[in-house]
């Protein structure tokens, strides 16, 4: 007789398919040859169709070697997966491939793409929208394909920038003459605008650059950017990471700042983008003319519309002696670097959806993170996500005595003024008071090493306040390899003119010979630490 305890059915490992982008000119791939062994590692097989991966410089071959099983043709590939990983969003032809209970993650776009929306749940499927992801959460840095793609496309942006412009970036003094660095300009200080920076800047350009946000003033300079502020007061956070739509009025101030740019700058590129809504024209037809011939435009919001009044989407066209760059696929330009970053993301979201390791993705609607990435859940669009929950807010600290009297010398949380000149000299009075009690008392030989610690406090502040934060490590790790001067008091010990006393068995020695061999590493070691350290700051 059987017993009536039921028994639990076994998960079946689920199957990831990535079949080959059917867009026009799209080069990458959603998943590489290196990832597709940790994928397996999670629990899952990989199937990849066959050519997937030629674009990007992954051959069928290095995807069998990794342990990925090549299947030849789409519909065999949609037919045969349980999870589909996509860069580009799926055509009508593809959702037709899909089955029911099917889960797709790639870019979406929701906002823009409503019947798409409508096609996927009308077959009953779940779709994971990468563009979707808050990326207000910090743990959902590693999953942001958005941040990953658009660094690479503000790379490629400054090479083809390079590539249409006739001239070195770099200024240069030959035999022949001198030659005259580049002028950049990027508006837009954005992760693809941050990117475009920092590559212009290494190439030896002049960089300059604006975004609504005041807050990345300080990356755009570390970066080796000049910031470059428009004359209204305005603030442009939009939350999210993003810029918000700007007052007529500062945008007036804006465009009379890109104005006077354009007539001076040899390369303008723009990258602003304003989710879900059409690219922000920035550059006037007016603005191109009065550019020198030969300078170049980069418009990285060419698929939104492009921020440039003359930009034709997905092509570079000559317009008043300006070539104005408005490609549409700069990250498929580097594809296989592209791809890996991309891989990488969609890997990371796979250790969030499978967390037991068992090769079964479990869409949990209670993470903030899966919530927002998920527009279509078993054949209901869930898109928007609602607002995230706000954090707690925790109990306010009772005001203590310390911060009453910061308060009222500062008045209410200002900043604090320098100090008045009374204050000061009442300070030093009663330092001079203080240390002439000292002197009173104390033996002659403690005043003077007194005075000596004093003095090195002093100096020792002064020199590493006058250096810039970013060198205090390397200047630190020198200053304590120096301050193992010490050493000459271990060598006094063990010499012979430290007197009889010294014995070779006695404890001093061996004391005094430890502390040489500890101070002689730390000697090192600092020095050491201080090249490294100050190699991260050459170019």
């Amino acid at each position: 007789m059987q017993s009536g305890v039921a028994t639990e059915t076994p998960k079946t490992a689920q199957r990831i398919g990535v079949p080959r982008e059917v867009f026009l000119g799209e080069k990458r791939v959603a998943t590489v040859p290196d990832v597709v062994g940790k994928l397996v590692k999670l629990g899952f097989s990989v199937a990849v169709e066959s050519g997937a991966g030629d674009l990007a410089n992954f051959s069928d071959e290095v995807y069998r070697a990794a342990g990925a099983e090549v299947i030849e043709g789409a519909a065999k590939l949609w037919a045969a997966s349980d999870i589909v990983f996509k860069v580009r969003g799926p055509t009508a032809d593809e959702v037709a491939l899909m089955h029911e209970g099917q889960t797709l993650i790639s870019f979406i776009w929701p906002a823009q793409n409503p019947d798409l929306m409508q096609l996927l749940a009308a077959r009953n499927v779940t779709a994971l929208a990468i563009d979707s992801l808050p990326r207000t959460l910090s743990r959902a840095q590693k999953m942001d394909a958005l941040t990953s793609m658009a660094g690479v496309s503000g790379y490629r942006a400054v090479i083809e920038a390079a590539n249409a412009f006739g001239r070195f970036f770099n200024g240069q003094i030959t035999a022949a003459g001198k030659v005259p660095p580049a002028k950049v300009f990027v508006a837009g200080a954005g992760v693809a605008g941050l990117a475009a920076i920092g590559t212009a800047a290494s190439l030896g350009a002049i960089v300059r650059a604006n975004d609504t946000r005041a807050e990345v003033a300080d990356q755009v300079v570390s970066l080796g950017g000049e910031f470059v502020k428009v004359d209204f007061v305005e603030e442009g956070s939009g939350g999210g990471g993003y810029a918000k739509v700007m007052s007529e009025g500062f945008q007036q101030a804006q465009r009379a700042m890109y104005a006077q740019q354009a007539k001076e700058v040899d390369i303008i590129i723009t990258t602003a983008l304003i989710p879900g809504k059409p690219a922000p024209k920035l550059i006037t037809a007016e603005m191109v003319q009065s550019m020198k011939p030969g300078s170049v435009i980069v418009d990285m919001a060419g698929e939104q519309g492009g921020n440039c009044e003359l930009t034709v989407p997905g092509e570079a066209v000559v317009r008043h002696g300006v070539t104005i760059v408005g490609y549409t696929d700069l990250a498929s330009r580097l594809a296989k670097q592209s791809s890996t970053l991309y891989a990488t993301n969609l890997f990371r979201l796979s250790e969030e959806l499978c967390k037991t390791k068992d090769g079964v993705i479990n869409v949990n609607m209670e993470d903030d993170a899966i919530r927002g990435l998920t527009v279509v859940k078993q054949g209901s669009i869930t898109w928007p996500p609602p607002a995230p929950k706000p954090a707690a807010t925790p109990p306010a600290a009772p005001k203590t005595a310390a911060a009453a009297v910061a308060k009222k010398a500062h008045g209410h949380g200002a900043p604090s003024e320098p100090m008045a000149g009374s204050k000061l000299a009442i300070m030093f009075g009663v330092a001079a008071a203080l240390f002439w009690l000292i002197g009173a008392n104390a033996p002659k030989e403690f005043l003077s090493h007194f005075t000596v610690f004093v003095l090195a406090c002093f100096v020792g502040y002064m020199v590493v306040w006058n250096v810039k934060p970013a060198l205090h490590t390397p200047l630190m790790s020198v200053t304590n390899a120096i301050s193992s001067i010490i050493a000459i008091g271990a060598l006094v010990q063990i010499s012979p003119i430290a007197g009889a006393a010294n014995r070779p068995d006695s404890l001093i020695t061996w004391v005094a010979a430890a502390g040489i061999v500890l101070t002689a590493i730390n000697m090192f070691g600092g020095f050491a630490v201080t090249q490294r350290m100050l190699a991260m700051f050459r170019k």
